[in-house]
């Protein structure tokens, strides 16, 4: 476990939050349709995950309140991204999944994407690609904390 007290290690992880905020904003001007926000993309990404899910699962996935995410399915639904279909237990909720049009848009998103982050792996040297390629696994599984 880290001693996040010493000053290596409290460097350290400055050093890591900063280099991932600022990739992340550079990967986030990677998009495919401009119209689309962040978060309406991450919740298109979640939906790529688990298939379907109720707005309420998505607003625990995504960590907004339930009301919030009401509005974010009912733009995507607006967009044609997203359909609301009965839950087939409980008739008072409703289940969100994607549509074909938004698994295209999300896979040409990826596409864009990887291939920004491709070219700029260029820029690297085998010993630090090789590290990278070990830190990806890592990286996922702090992402999933």
């Amino acid at each position: 476990m880290p001693d996040l007290k010493r000053g290596d290690d409290a460097a350290a992880v400055n050093s890591l939050r900063s280099a991932v905020m600022r990739l992340s904003r550079r990967l986030k001007h990677q998009r495919v349709d401009e119209s689309l926000s962040p978060t309406e993309m991450s919740v298109l990404g979640t939906l790529s995950l688990c298939r379907s899910a109720t707005p309420g699962e998505l607003a625990r996935r995504e960590h907004v309140q339930p009301p919030s995410m009401t509005r974010i399915v009912a733009l995507l639904e607006a967009k044609g991204l997203v359909r609301l279909e009965p839950h087939p237990e409980d008739r008072r909720q409703k289940v969100v999944t994607q549509t074909e049009q938004a698994v295209v848009m999300l896979d040409e998103s990826r596409r864009k994407r990887n291939a920004f982050l491709a070219t700029l792996v260029e820029g690297l040297d085998e010993d630090e690609w090789a590290k990278l390629r070990e830190a990806a696994p890592v990286l996922e599984k702090l992402a999933h904390l």
